[in-house]
């Protein structure tokens, strides 16, 4: 069977050879009903772009890493499946390297980079996992690297990134308890050297401030962003001696255990203590109660930071590097209720 052409893919979808190639290595650069019609015109035809003579030409490997602290994370699953569906479409292949592991050292990975192993890399993870040579101001302007998610720590300040404004979220989610009356309103955030958890402890601050309500000693507790470390940080917040009507959760993780632990005292959810998260993972909607939450586009952000990490492959430096910030939304669901008089 003679191998099919892109000319022939051009004819079929009725456009030019350079809208083909464009479909196929910038889709974001074209119409939706043009990509649809090009896309149809691949699949009737079978044809397979040579990605192997395409990497020779360029010298490049078409292969990213992902480096992300848990593979295990269902937020993080998500924004995977953005990644992957952006690299599948700009022809490049994904391998995942997980921090929790430690399975290479943080001059290894960065040794890849300069070593063209991988195109480039995503950083997934709020602490950087490279070596101290590779984060040098002249390192990081020839070296693509993409922040996505995780608030970047000051070293990796002037690298692209896409993520939510987690202040703006946390503080949200905070104003909508006291909405509904909490004026006893605790926190479990994330781990103390994550700046992530620390931008939604800034939110929450923040809101309560503005709303001229106290956080008294003890309505703050670490949760490590893990169920079993939330039951025990609830634990904490429902035998304090003035006990929040409220909870909020730097995480869904942490809120399902936070609701797990409210039960086995013989509380209400959110009847005796309402529980708010942040995330809104696939589980968060069947939980009992379902998880009242700050939703993040997971999908999105894993796309978008996939093909920004394209332009600099194949463009080169940004000229602009500023943060590109995608909305948050509240998601309300059934367990955050008015306090108890």
């Amino acid at each position: 069977m003679p191998e099919v052409s892109i000319k022939e893919v051009a004819r079929l979808a009725g456009v030019s050879i350079a809208t083909v190639s464009r479909c196929i290595n910038s889709p974001e650069k074209v119409t939706e009903r043009t990509r649809i019609k090009v896309e149809e015109a691949i699949v009737r035809t079978g044809y397979s772009p040579n990605t192997l003579a395409q990497s020779f030409r360029r010298g490049r490997t078409n292969l990213i890493m992902v480096v992300l602290p848990s593979v295990g994370d269902p937020f993080f699953t998500a924004v995977m499946r953005g990644i992957r569906t952006a690299a599948r479409a700009k022809g490049y292949s994904v391998v995942i390297e997980e921090t929790q592991l430690n399975t290479m050292t943080a001059d290894e990975i960065g040794a890849m980079l300069v070593s063209k192993q991988t195109d480039g890399i995503i950083l997934l993870a709020s602490m950087s996992p490279f070596g101290t040579e590779i984060l040098s101001a002249k390192s990081r302007r020839r070296l693509p690297i993409v922040v996505g998610c995780e608030t970047i720590s000051s070293e990796l300040a002037d690298l692209p990134s896409v993520h939510i404004d987690n202040v703006a979220a946390a503080k949200e989610a905070t104003n909508y308890l006291i909405s509904r009356g909490h004026e006893r309103i605790g926190m479990i955030y994330g781990q103390a050297t994550s700046l992530l958890t620390k931008d939604r402890e800034l939110g929450y601050r923040a809101a309560m401030k503005q709303a001229k309500l106290p956080i008294r000693k003890g309505w703050v507790a670490e949760g490590q962003l893990t169920i079993a470390g939330a039951r025990q940080a609830t634990r904490e917040l429902l035998n304090h001696s003035y006990c929040p009507t409220a909870i909020f959760c730097a995480n869904d993780e942490m809120a399902i255990g936070c609701l797990h632990e409210v039960k086995a005292a013989g509380l209400a959810v959110p009847g005796d203590v309402s529980v708010m998260g942040f995330d809104d993972i696939r589980y968060a909607e069947v939980t009992d109660p379902p998880l009242t939450t700050i939703g993040q586009p997971a999908e999105e952000i894993g796309e978008r930071v996939m093909y920004r990490l394209c332009r600099r492959i194949e463009e080169g430096q940004e000229s602009n590097n500023e943060p590109e910030i995608v909305p948050h939304k509240l998601v309300v669901r059934q367990s955050v209720a008015p306090p108890r008089a």
